[in-house]
């Protein structure tokens, strides 16, 4: 099974990335609307992480259509390629190479000035497959300068083992949303999220196993299989601004909280500009800044053998913090260069990752005494190209 974690990250600044580019267009045109769907559009993408001893990289695949006044249909097919040679994979097993692959439908359907939403997603691995439906309806009120939006997705995941033939898993997840969004005036929008999100079943890696001192050897160490909670609730609410400049540029920011049952507290901050060059240029700039304290049961390393009811080595549930830089550009393609099209952008990000972990060892440093290994950390980059065409 991949590391999920690592994989978010790409989709993550992704999405970070695109809202703030729809939001200061919102903001340009100074203009409010009725509810409307999203333009019919091609979006083609190629991503690639590198770091910490993993690559993924890959395609996607995204088109939107309407069908009349009312219904937009899309769909989107992804691909994750996962090289790795990770800490875990280089202390605990070996390196590995799969495919992650994903497919999306959704439906949106306009009524008056609300939007009601379904998605389902399929994603496999050789050893792991999701399944999630999502639904989602948000409201517009006040002249369209308020948005309402509640939104719940069910998923369902099985875990199985390359390595073993009879282990078979099962996980659920469910998740709450409710948002809020208000332009206060033509220059400043604000937007809040508050979001319940609740795990049962198999919640941990089949192959991750934590090290505990042998009985007889103080200096060597023996490994024994992770042992989680069956069930697991976390709670994230967050608050994001986007204002206009007077020279067409726009800043953004926001903070999120995050906590859980685990007993894992976190904040992150990220702020942002975005400044427009001439009438085809977009150019992004962002930090983002986060940081969280440790689950209950994490360690690098136990006392002894079955030390505690459950047992974590994890490293994103020790504590840790973690910065990023991101940089970007949009490029609008003029009309008369498109044959068949109304409109296309040609995008292109960058982003710079570093990990600090305060309790997580480097286990890779050989010749100590065991818990006396240094801290470990590692920096990420992020590559994201990907083709826009409106028609």
């Amino acid at each position: 099974m991949v590391l999920v974690f690592l994989q978010a990250v790409a989709v993550a600044v992704i999405k970070k990335s695109t809202i703030a580019l729809v939001a200061l267009y919102v903001i340009i045109n100074n203009q409010s609307h009725a509810a409307v769907l999203a333009e019919d559009r091609i979006d083609v993408l190629y991503h690639n992480y590198d770091g910490g001893g993993i690559t993924i990289d890959g395609p996607s695949v995204l088109v939107r259509k309407s069908i009349g006044n009312t219904t937009s249909i899309s769909a989107n097919y992804y691909i994750d390629s996962i090289s790795s040679a990770s800490i875990d994979a280089i202390t605990q097993a070996s390196s590995y190479n799969e495919k992650r692959t994903q497919k999306s439908i959704s439906i949106d359907y306009l009524y008056d000035k609300s939007i009601m939403s379904y998605s389902y997603t399929n994603s496999t691995e050789n050893d792991f497959e999701a399944v999630t439906h999502s639904f989602n309806i948000s409201q517009e009120t006040f002249g369209g300068l308020s948005t309402i939006s509640l939104g719940y997705s069910a998923g369902n995941n099985h875990i199985s083992k390359s390595t073993d033939n009879i282990f078979s898993q099962n996980a659920d997840t469910k998740d709450y949303r409710l948002s809020l969004s208000q332009v206060f005036t033509k220059n400043f929008l604000m937007g809040l999220t508050y979001e319940v999100i609740t795990d049962e079943g198999f919640l941990n890696n089949p192959y991750r196993q934590v090290r505990y001192i042998s009985p007889s050897d103080p200096n060597a160490t023996i490994f024994q299989d992770e042992k989680y909670p069956k069930t697991r609730t976390s709670n994230a609410t967050s608050i994001n601004f986007r204002y206009y400049l007077p020279y067409r540029a726009a800043v953004y920011g926001g903070y999120r909280y995050f906590t859980d049952t685990w007993d894992i507290e976190a904040d992150t901050f990220d702020i942002g500009y975005v400044h427009p060059y001439q009438n085809n240029w977009i150019f992004d700039v962002s930090l983002r800044f986060y940081s969280q304290t440790r689950a209950s049961f994490f360690s690098s390393l136990f006392p002894f053998v079955d030390a505690q009811n459950y047992l974590a080595s994890d490293k994103e549930l020790s504590t840790f913090s973690s910065n990023a830089i991101s940089a970007g550009a949009t490029y609008s393609i003029k009309k008369e260069k498109l044959s068949f099209f109304e409109k296309g952008t040609l995008n292109f990000y960058l982003d710079r990752f570093s990990y600090n972990y305060d309790d997580f060892l480097d286990t890779t440093v050989t010749g100590i005494t065991p818990g006396t290994e240094p801290a470990y950390k590692f920096s990420a980059n992020v590559i994201r190209f990907y083709l826009s065409l409106w028609f």
